[in-house]
Order: structure tokens, then sequence, then C-alpha cells
């Protein structure tokens, strides 16, 4: 968009990473759990090459094993990266006895775990997009055994 009275301020910087969720404080975390879970790029993506993701930590194992196709295009690698980190933390909060959702002041979702202790899921879904490592199978065995 050219709006001549903005001068050069408005430049593509390339897409956005990250994703914020904000409340008005009534939300359950069920909820909130539901909303972070529907990752639909990713889902589809791993439904096209065979891959059923039920939100188990199997189901993370199989997604470790696909074809980086998605690292070619900036945009989706983006929003796979968003998807791979909310999937990550679906699975750790569905499975591990404990864990939730939490969302930071800036409206960053992250996994808390009984112990108090967070995780960045959707940074460690970035860093998986991009580059494969770490995998998200290993990033769940290490909170899980946290």
């Amino acid at each position: 968009m050219n709006i001549p009275f903005l001068g050069g301020r408005r430049r593509r910087r390339g897409p956005a990473f990250g994703v914020a969720v904000f409340s008005d404080g009534d939300d359950t975390h069920e909820g909130i759990a539901d909303l972070l879970a529907e990752c639909d790029l990713l889902r589809s993506q791993a439904a096209r090459e065979g891959v059923r993701l039920d939100d188990s930590a199997a189901s993370l194992e199989a997604l470790d094993q696909l074809l980086p196709g998605w690292r070619d295009d900036e945009e989706v690698l983006a929003w796979l990266g968003n998807d791979a980190g909310l999937y990550l933390g679906t699975v750790i909060v569905r499975t591990v006895p404990g864990a939730r959702w939490e969302i930071w002041s800036n409206g960053q979702p992250v996994v808390r775990l009984s112990s108090g202790r967070e995780f960045d899921v959707v940074a460690s879904g970035h860093e998986w997009a991009a580059s494969g490592a770490p995998e998200l199978s290993q990033l769940y065995a290490e909170v899980a055994e946290a």
C-alpha cells in the first residue's frame, strides 16, 4: 500500500514470526488450548504426506520424518513454524500431567509445567521448521522428563 503522506516509512520487512493471543480475562484454559491446537497449515501439510496428527508424542516423531519442502517458501515457513510450535505445545499440554498454556502479558503463548518452568514452544517450532533441529520429538522428550 502506498500512502504518500507516510513517505517511505511503511516498508515490507518480510513475514511476521510468532503468534500472540490476547484475552479479555474471561477465557478458560480449555478454550485457549482448543484455539491454539488448530494448527491448520501444519495439519494440512501433514495430511498430504499421510501423517495423522492425533496430539500424541508419536505424531511428533512422524512430523520429524517429513521432507521439508516448505523451506523454499518464506511465508509458508513462518506460518508452519508457528503451527509446529503450537502443535508441540498442544501435545505437551494434553499428555504431560500439570502442563498448561500460559499467555505472557505481550500475548506470547508458552507452556508452563507444574514445576513452574516455561517453554517458548513457538520459538522452538520456528527453529524446527527452518532447520529440522532440534526435532519436535526430542523437545517433547526433554519437557516430559522435566
